[in-house]
């Protein structure tokens, strides 16, 4: 309404000028009119008394310089897709598709963390085997009913050794010395397995004679050292029962010391998984007895368990572990044969 009204000079008589046409019949309105509608906050205006009384729809403004027909257009093109766009709708027979560049800058979730495993650790640890074979019946190697265990330090687990020996002996003793009580007593299988490996002829350098045994499928070994005679019957591939003798104890492969039982337990959980020593005197401690009563011979657990030497400390004059080149169970049981 100002627009229309801007358009005439202050100097133009009241009479005469006009706000435009009809909205009705498209004639002259004069400023004067009485002739209004009112409808919210829009003004209707009418030339007379009979246009006013039956309200029609306003048709759309005519184009002015300030609204071309060009930009009504531009406005039209640029409105009806906006229209589409904004009020979600799609075409059936257009499936929704996302831009490559709206894609590609798209964030990526991350991927989920893989869920934790369980069970124990891989490789074993020596802890780990030592638990394992605590919850089987073994055999301690000799008879009781007195429970032999090492007697002094020279003795334990990792005692101090010439030459180069498995880290994991901590560079010296590979095994435990046992008995020398008496020569010749019987030397016992600490489980059932198959005979891996016997040594008969000279060996005064490696531990003399000595049978090895193979336990659950390879996975563990136990040899047995220094053996003053192994029965015939002991063959490789030979199947034997925990408890049946496997040899006598000796001195053969003795040099600084006197008869004794060189006993080692090693393992090897896997074929790619390097064979390794573990110390045998927590479960020499702990493991049953055999001994004859009344003339028969029994197996007993009642007895009272040792008390390993090398867990009480005495290890102060054993050598630091260091690497070796050494391996385990070579042919002629250089390793661990003292």
């Amino acid at each position: 309404m100002s627009e229309a009204l801007d358009t005439f000079s202050a100097s133009t008589p009241a009479a005469g000028r006009s706000l435009g046409n009809c909205t009705r019949c498209g004639g002259p309105v004069d400023v004067r009119t009485r002739h209004l509608v009112i409808e919210g906050s829009a003004v209707r205006i009418f030339c007379s008394q009979a246009c006013a009384s039956a309200p029609i729809e306003l048709a759309p403004p005519p184009p002015t310089g300030r609204y071309s027909a060009l930009r009504h257009l531009i406005h039209v093109a640029v409105g009806v897709p906006m229209l589409v766009f904004t009020s979600g709708y799609t075409p059936r027979t257009a499936p929704l598709r996302i831009p490559a560049a709206a894609a590609s800058t798209a964030a990526v979730p991350a991927a989920p963390p893989e869920p934790p495993t369980f069970g124990p650790a891989w490789p074993p640890s020596e802890q780990d085997w030592q638990a394992e074979m605590a919850s089987d019946v073994w055999l301690h190697p000799l008879d009781g009913p007195k429970r032999r265990m090492p007697i002094r330090d020279a003795r334990v687990f990792g005692a101090e050794r010439p030459g180069d020996r498995p880290g994991e002996c901590r560079g010296g003793h590979c095994g435990v010395d046992l008995g020398g009580e008496v020569w010749g007593e019987p030397v016992h299988a600490a489980h059932d397995g198959v005979v891996d490996r016997v040594q008969r002829g000279p060996n005064e350098d490696h531990g003399g004679l000595y049978v090895r045994l193979s336990h659950r499928g390879g996975t563990i070994f136990t040899q047995y050292f220094h053996l003053a005679a192994i029965p015939r019957w002991i063959q490789p591939g030979t199947k034997v029962k925990m408890g049946e003798v496997i040899g006598l104890l000796g001195d053969s492969g003795v040099k600084h010391s006197s008869a004794h039982l060189h006993f080692t337990v090693s393992v090897k959980p896997s074929a790619d998984v390097p064979e390794r020593y573990i110390d045998p005197e927590p479960l020499v401690a702990l493991w049953p007895l055999r001994t004859t009563i009344g003339g028969a011979a029994i197996v007993t657990a009642s007895a009272a368990p040792g008390v390993p030497l090398g867990a009480a400390g005495g290890r102060s004059h054993h050598k630091i572990a260091r690497a070796t080149t050494a391996p385990i169970g070579d042919a002629d049981g250089a390793s661990a044969a003292e």
